[in-house]
């Protein structure tokens, strides 16, 4: 590990530790509702993944564990990774309070370090949800970790909020942003992205990933893509003209021209 990289990884440990402390008491992250048995995942992961029931799965970067444990709620045996701390010692809190200790596991590393972390273990599923692909500089490295955590005939599926809805403006209109721009930035915002109080680790660093380098880095780490699909949804008000949907997502109002602001890729690992 480099001096450059232990510095944005250092620095975004700092940040996500620190986002923990919000988001854990955050109506965002609603974990009274989660207690009592809300589920976080999204319709269409739960179509587009299929059964679990007595699968072994694996969610890279799993935050304070909650996606992790719904699949857990179905059937799955999981394992949760995550390089925060106090994010792996929240959902380790969280199984314990949905009586999920003997289904659930959840282990503090950093992604790129996950084989070492999980003993080389493989799994049926390796599956890493929304927001996670920004903290990653290296998607071949990203991919070719996943992989490795594979059994042949396991499944990597990814759903991640859409790389064109950056390049646009507030207004959802105008193209402020160059989709091609891969170069690392460093953000100082004093809020993270839920309702609380303000972050004392306001400093993190980025990547921006074009749609095609996803793809690409997942090819080339020996996984064949089953689909990639495209969604008019997305999880908050991205730009002030979208509408709630009923279903706890936002778009685009009719009429209005939509682009994607979420995808989803389901890869599987072949001989």
């Amino acid at each position: 590990m480099t001096h450059a990289e232990t510095d944005w990884l250092l620095l975004n440990r700092e940040n996500w530790n620190d986002r923990v402390r919000i988001h854990a008491g955050s109506d965002f992250y609603d974990l009274p509702g989660f207690r009592a048995g809300a589920s976080t995942l999204r319709n269409f992961e739960l179509d587009e993944v299929g059964d679990v029931s007595g699968k072994r799965l694996v969610h890279l970067q799993c935050h304070m564990g909650q996606d992790t444990l719904s699949w857990a709620r179905l059937g799955a045996a999981v394992t949760g990774l995550d390089f925060s701390d106090a994010a792996v010692r929240t959902a380790r809190a969280l199984a314990d309070d949905v009586g999920m200790t003997d289904r659930a596991r959840f282990v503090a590393s950093d992604v790129y370090e996950a084989l070492a972390a999980l003993n080389q273990e493989s799994f049926d599923v390796v599956y890493t949800g929304l927001g996670a692909l920004v903290w990653l500089p290296d998607l071949l490295r990203w991919a070719h970790v996943a992989s490795s955590l594979l059994n042949e005939g396991g499944i990597l599926y990814l759903a991640e909020f859409h790389p064109l809805t950056d390049i646009l403006g507030e207004d959802g209109r105008s193209v402020e942003q160059d989709y091609f721009h891969v170069q690392a930035e460093t953000f100082d915002f004093p809020h993270t992205y839920t309702d609380g109080p303000p972050l004392a680790q306001k400093r993190s660093v980025q990547w921006q990933h074009p749609l095609g380098d996803v793809v690409t880095a997942l090819a080339q780490a020996g996984l064949r893509i089953e689909f990639l699909h495209e969604h008019a949804t997305t999880l908050f008000r991205r730009y002030p003209m979208l509408e709630h949907s009923g279903t706890g997502e936002y778009g685009f109002p009719p009429g209005q021209p939509r682009i994607p602001l979420m995808y989803s890729i389901r890869a599987v690992k072949t001989a």
